[in-house]
């Protein structure tokens, strides 16, 4: 008897998106039980975006099935469900060094690869970036078709609007898959959101496009409420146009994301019938094929390592709360003292910790869904109302809605309090979420101050200082992750505005520090200690308005001052050599040096790798100060040359 040999995965004959179009549209089906397989192999050895990258695993095939990539250009929104496009572009020997040092971004990154045209990493992007390439093909560039995938919760956003409108004025030949998992980061909120959500409860009212006939009826039972869900969303109670025609597109739709023979048949056809802007309107489940995922509350959105048979994650050693727990906590305590106090987050409740207060106040807290523009603005409103608005906001995205700060909140005056979490390098979801920003841009400000914490005791009495201060707009900045062990008081205390702190005496140097990197602050002094160098170590607190006596007070008595702050230049640092400079300090012989991130992007790793590749460890704060130190040994202290 011959032994049978075995098969070699599909998997392991797929080189790029070419070798997908020689296959038979049984087997992409198959393909995609090896790639659902694959993804949840490699992620569980990773971490990362599970539950969306299990979502579009039939999707992802039939993309590059149908259309000609690397020719065509596929935007991924956001880009965190990219894992399965990134097996199947070339990158599989490398799917299991995503989001570490450098490993795979978990996101798209155009310097990864060709098949990644756009990088993204922050929502509601894409189809603006794919009417560009279809503009560019049109204007006789080499590229070819544009395709956008987008979720339910990006496409509530207001960009996504904006270019919808654009791109149905325009005209231009264009595809938009809408990704309908009705399952975004938090549940999608607003208006939008709404007319999403109320297709699950009524029958169809109007026929859609002729390719998606017969597909509601030949869908499974819970995909079929998920039809009429969809078709109530296009087409509206009155059976008048759907939304996306009004706009210009042609909709099809809804179809099963997880048929293949489905998908195959509307891609193909939409690729050959178009004309002009359609967009194609898919049901799909997030976590899809894995029960642990379709069975978390997030639906596996983001997981630590993980025993693939069971779901279980690695479970962190108990430590230090986190800054975002601390805040989320104090924000409820200063909420049950103050009835005019209200928090504000764009679709990240949990993410921000506020989710906190809603549990004791759910009627206090408002998610605005991805619109921190919106967000800012309202919170402004209700401040200029005499509530008391914290906008809590990571800091890479609040980037999002600088205008709203400045011409609604700063010019204004607007006592608006904005928690930005996420300050500094915050690890493996790289630069794109890098809170690397936030001193520079806020300082400018006039009226603005900026306070950071240096550890999770410091972020209580900054919640209460923030919440005690009607003068205008503040501002306190946190790191992700675990704090420091601080012990944390019952109640914060109310900080004196831009008042700084000595926390160690020393006589050879000194080291104005402000916000989270303390900690190595004392560990380079330390350090320089058993070299028999002396430091003296203050925490500013406050970026702005700053603690000129603190700073006089330091330069008077050190012969060289060195800041450290985790934002690039522009920020503290230059804030301290303006006012050196203004009261004539350099005149005198001070050695300054500024210690914060480098002029470059700091790529993805853990958050003390990331920080080593800075130059800003412990050691390397020595360093720096032992050689200012020798080559400053003429220089005395201001103090004296007096």
């Amino acid at each position: 008897m011959t032994q049978e040999t075995p098969k070699t995965p599909l998997l392991d004959r797929i080189a790029g998106p070419s070798d997908l179009r020689q296959m038979p549209d049984d087997t992409l089906a198959l393909l995609a039980d090896e790639l659902r397989a694959e993804v949840i192999s490699a992620v569980s050895e990773t971490g990362g975006h599970l539950g969306s990258s299990l979502g579009v695993v039939e999707l992802s095939v039939a993309i590059h099935a149908v259309f000609n990539t690397p020719m065509d250009k596929l935007v991924w929104d956001v880009g965190h469900q990219c894992y399965p496009h990134k097996i199947l572009t070339g990158r599989r020997d490398r799917i299991r060094t995503l989001r570490q040092k450098d490993g795979l971004s978990g996101f798209t990154k155009r310097s990864e690869s060709q098949h990644d045209p756009f990088g993204a990493a922050h929502s509601s992007t894409s189809i603006s970036a794919a009417l560009g390439f279809a503009v560019g093909r049109d204007m006789g560039q080499a590229t070819g078709d544009a395709i956008a995938v987008i979720g339910d919760g990006a496409i509530s956003a207001g960009m996504a609007y904006e270019a919808l409108n654009n791109a149905g004025a325009e005209g231009r030949r264009l595809f938009v898959i809408l990704n309908d998992n009705e399952m975004s980061i938090a549940p999608p909120v607003g208006a939008m959101s709404s007319y999403l959500s109320r297709m699950y409860a009524s029958e169809p009212l109007a026929r859609v496009a002729s390719l998606a006939e017969g597909f509601e009826a030949a869908l499974p039972a819970p995909m079929r409420d998920g039809a009429r869900r969809a078709r109530q969303l296009v087409t509206g109670l009155t059976g008048s146009g759907t939304l996306f025609e009004e706009l210009g597109f042609q909709y099809v739709g809804p179809i099963d994301g997880h048929d293949m023979g489905q998908l195959l048949a509307v891609l193909r056809a939409a690729r050959t019938r178009a004309t002009g802007p359609v967009l194609i309107h898919c049901c799909t489940v997030k976590g899809k094929g894995y029960a642990p995922a379709e069975d978390a509350a997030d639906k596996g959105h983001g997981v630590s390592k993980f025993d693939p048979s069971t779901g279980a994650q690695a479970k962190s050693k108990p430590g230090a709360p986190s800054y975002t727990s601390v805040f989320g906590q104090a924000l409820t305590d200063e909420a049950a003292r103050d009835e005019r106090v209200v928090a504000v987050t764009a679709a990240m409740p949990d993410g921000t910790g506020v989710s906190k207060m809603a549990e004791r106040f759910p009627s206090r807290v408002f998610d605005v869904g991805i619109a921190e523009q919106h967000g800012v603005t309202f919170a402004a409103g209700m401040a200029a109302s005499g509530l008391r608005p914290f906008c809590a906001i990571y800091s890479t995205f609040l980037q999002r809605a600088y205008d709203q700060v400045v011409h609604d909140v700063a010019l204004q005056g607007l006592p608006v309090r904005f928690a930005i979490d996420r300050a500094g390098l915050v690890g493996a979801d790289g630069a794109t979420h890098a809170g690397a920003y936030d001193i520079a841009y806020l300082s400018n400000l006039p009226g603005m101050t900026v306070m950071a914490a240096s550890d999770e005791a410091e972020l209580v009495h900054m919640v209460a200082t923030a919440a005690a201060h009607d003068a205008g707009p503040i501002a306190f900045r946190y790191p992700r992750g675990a704090g420091t062990g601080a012990a944390l008081p019952e109640r914060g205390t109310v900080l004196p505005i831009g008042k700084g702190r000595v926390v160690r005496e020393g006589s050879d140097a000194a080291i104005l520090s402000f916000g989270a990197h303390l900690g190595e602050c004392h560990a380079a002094a330390e350090l320089l200690a058993a070299n028999g160098l002396s430091v003296t170590i203050a925490d500013a607190r406050f970026a702005k308005p700053l603690d000129t006596e603190l700073l006089m007070q330091l330069v008077s008595h050190h012969r060289a001052l060195f800041t450290v702050e985790q934002g690039v230049e522009g920020g503290f640092g230059s804030l301290v050599m303006h006012a050196l400079a203004r009261r004539g300090a350099f005149d005198k012989g001070l050695v300054l040096r500024n210690i914060c991130l480098p002029d470059r992007i700091v790529e993805q790793a853990s958050p003390a790798e990331m920080y080593a590749d800075a130059g800003m460890t412990a050691e390397d704060i020595a360093a720096e100060i032992r050689a200012a130190i020798a080559g400053c040994a003429d220089v005395v202290p201001l103090r004296q040359v007096r």
